[in-house]
C-alpha cells in the first residue's frame, strides 16, 4: 500500500479527493485480503480462515468514523481551516487502516504455507464464548514450527522397533495425544461418580505413555489394598522389603515381592529394564567399580566431591525403586524419582520406602520451575532407542530445571558403537563443562554396544 504523507495546513485539500483515496484504501484492503472475509467451502481445502472478530470490529469502527466524516463534509463550510482539520481526521483513519492492513498481511502470511504444509494460526483472536463454535482446540494445526515439531511423534532410533515402553514412537504430551485415543479415553472416563474408580491404572499408564498427559480428572475414589497396613517408620523403611499387603497386584505378572526379586521368575518381560531394581542392595553407587577401562559407573561420593556442600535437591529420571534417592538421602540430598510402573510396582515400592515418586512419562514437561535443581541423574532410561529430536527436548528440559553450575549426571547411557558419536554430539551441544566423562565397552551382550557416563556442569548464561 503506498505511504500517505501529510499536507501542510496551508495547502488546500480537495475533500472529494480525500474521500476517494480513503475509499480506495478501504476497498483495496478488502480485495487484497479477501481470504479473511470468506471461509472456503471446498471440502478439498485444508485452509479454513475466518476474519477474527477483533479485525471485524476495527473495520466496523473505521466505517462508522468514515460515515460521520462524510456527513460532516456535507455540512461543513469550505474554509481552509475546516478542510485542513477534516483532512487530518481522514488521514488519521487512513493511517489506522494502513496499520490494520499490515496486521491482516501478517495474519495472512502466518495462515497460509509453512514449509510445504498449510495450517491455521495458533493465536486465538476470538472472544471466549466463540471458542465452542470455532471447534475443539485439538483439531487445530499449530503455526509455530517448533510447536509442531514438539507435538509430532518422535520415532525410535531403530524405526519399527518398540522401546521399553512398548512404543514405536514417543508422543510428547500437552494433552494432544488424547484426541487420537478417543475409545481409550471413553473407557477411562466410564465410572460411577462418587464411587470407587475402576482398577484401570494400566489403561491410564497406556494413555500417559502415548502422549495423553495430563489425563482428564475423574470424580471417583482410588482403591485401597484390602489388607493395607501402616508403612514402616522412616529410615528403617529405606532398606526393608515392603509389605505385600500395601500393593495392589492385579495388573502385575508377579503377585508378591518375593517374585520380584526371585532369580527363578520365568518371564521378566514385565520389568526387564531393571531386573535388579527390587533387590534393595546398598552396594550400587557406593562401591567403586573395577578399573575404569571396564567400568562405566561413578560413585555418589565421587560425584558429590565435585560440589562439596552444594548439592541439596535433585531429580532421578530412571526405572527405579528409589535406591539412588535412598543413598542420596543418607548424604542429606533430597531426590525426587521419576518413573512409570514398567510392569511392576515401581512407584508403590518407592513410596513405601519413604521416598518421593514422580509418576511422569518421558514426553512430559518436568513439574519444576526453572533453575531450581542442583542435580539431575538418569540411568538405564535413555539409551539407543531414543531419536535425536526427542533427546534434544528431554535434555533441554533438564537444562531448564537445573540451576546454573548444577550437575547433569548421565549414568550408563548405552547404544550401538556406530551411533555413539551421534549421541555424544547431542550432549556436547549443551555447552556444559565436562567434569567426568567415560565411554567404555558394554560387555554383557554381543559386544557391539558402548556405555557412556558423564557428569556435566551447566554454564551460567546471560
Amino acid at each position: 500500500m503506498p505511504s500517505i504523507s501529510r499536507r501542510s495546513s496551508s495547502q488546500k485539500v480537495c475533500p472529494l479527493l480525500l474521500i476517494s483515496s480513503f475509499t480506495i484504501i478501504i476497498f483495496g484492503s478488502i480485495f487484497i485480503y479477501p481470504q479473511f472475509l470468506f471461509t472456503p467451502t471446498s471440502t478439498n481445502s485444508n485452509l479454513q480462515i475466518a476474519l477474527p472478530y477483533s479485525f471485524q470490529n476495527q473495520i466496523s469502527h473505521l466505517q462508522t468514523q468514515l460515515g460521520l466524516l462524510l456527513e460532516q463534509l456535507h455540512n461543513e463550510h469550505t474554509e481552509l481551516k475546516a478542510i485542513s482539520k477534516f483532512s487530518d481526521q481522514v488521514l488519521s483513519i487512513a493511517v489506522s487502516f494502513d496499520k490494520l492492513a499490515d496486521s491482516l498481511s501478517g495474519f495472512y502470511s502466518n495462515a497460509t504455507v509453512v514449509g510445504n504444509e498449510t495450517s491455521n494460526v495458533d493465536e486465538d483472536f476470538s472472544d471466549p464464548e466463540e471458542i465452542e463454535t470455532v471447534g475443539p482446540l485439538l483439531g487445530r494445526v499449530f503455526n509455530s514450527a517448533e510447536l509442531r515439531n514438539y507435538t509430532s511423534p518422535k520415532p525410535n532410533r531403530q524405526s519399527g522397533r518398540k522401546n521399553f515402553l512398548g512404543l514405536e514412537a514417543v508422543s510428547p504430551s500437552i494433552g494432544l495425544g488424547c484426541a487420537g485415543m478417543a475409545s481409550n479415553i471413553d473407557r477411562f472416563m466410564t465410572y460411577k461418580i462418587y464411587g470407587v474408580c475402576p482398577d484401570d491404572w494400566d489403561l491410564a499408564q497406556k494413555l500417559i505413555a502415548s502422549g495423553c498427559d495430563p489425563l482428564p480428572r475423574r470424580r471417583c475414589f482410588s482403591r485401597t489394598p484390602p489388607h493395607y497396613s501402616k508403612p514402616l517408620p522412616l529410615n528403617s523403611s529405606l532398606w526393608t522389603q515392603p509389605s505385600d499387603f500395601n500393593i495392589l497386584w492385579n495388573h502385575y505378572k508377579c503377585r508378591d515381592y518375593k517374585c520380584l526379586i526371585s532369580n527363578e521368575t520365568i518371564d521378566r518381560r514385565g520389568f526387564f529394564k531393571c531386573s535388579d531394581c527390587f533387590d534393595l542392595s546398598r552396594r550400587r553407587w557406593e562401591v567403586p567399580g573395577d578399573h575404569e577401562s571396564v567400568s562405566a559407573e561413578f560413585t555418589i561420593d565421587e560425584v558429590l566431591r565435585l560440589k562439596p556442600g552444594k548439592i541439596s535437591i535433585g531429580l532421578d529420571f530412571s526405572p527405579s525403586t528409589g535406591t539412588f534417592a535412598a543413598l542420596m538421602r543418607e548424604k542429606n540430598v533430597t531426590v525426587a524419582s521419576a518413573t512409570l510402573n514398567l510392569g511392576a510396582p515401581f512407584n508403590e515400592v518407592m513410596a513405601l520406602r519413604g521416598l518421593l515418586p514422580l509418576y511422569i512419562s518421558i514426553g512430559s514437561r518436568l513439574p519444576f520451575f526453572d533453575n531450581t535443581l542442583d542435580i539431575v541423574h538418569t540411568t538405564l532410561f535413555l539409551d539407543g532407542w531414543i531419536g535425536m529430536e526427542l533427546l534434544q527436548f528431554v535434555l533441554f528440559d533438564w537444562d531448564r530445571v537445573l540451576r546454573p553450575k548444577g550437575l547433569l549426571w548421565v549414568d550408563r547411557f548405552f547404544c550401538k558403537k556406530e551411533d555413539m558419536e551421534l549421541y555424544l554430539d547431542e550432549f556436547t551441544k549443551l555447552g556444559y563443562r565436562k567434569l567426568l566423562w567415560r565411554v567404555v565397552p558394554k560387555t554383557d551382550k554381543l559386544g557391539d554396544e558402548l556405555f557412556f557416563s558423564a557428569v556435566l556442569e551447566k554454564p551460567i548464561r546471560g
